[in-house]
């Protein structure tokens, strides 16, 4: 099950550089993740500092 962010994102970006398979990317407004990429490792949920990363 792959990661989702949520739009409360703050757009830091610190979640993009945890990611393992570059499966962060900017959006219009806030980071997404890529479902198809996404290894559903939590990396990203550990790094964002406003907790808007979660499982689908």
């Amino acid at each position: 099950m792959a990661y989702k962010i949520n739009d409360d994102c703050i757009s830091c970006g610190s979640c993009a550089s945890q990611c393992p398979v570059e499966a962060i990317s900017e959006g219009d407004g806030k980071y997404v993740i890529d479902p198809d990429k996404c290894i559903s490792c939590g990396a990203c949920a550990s790094q964002c500092p406003v907790n808007t990363i979660s499982e689908e």
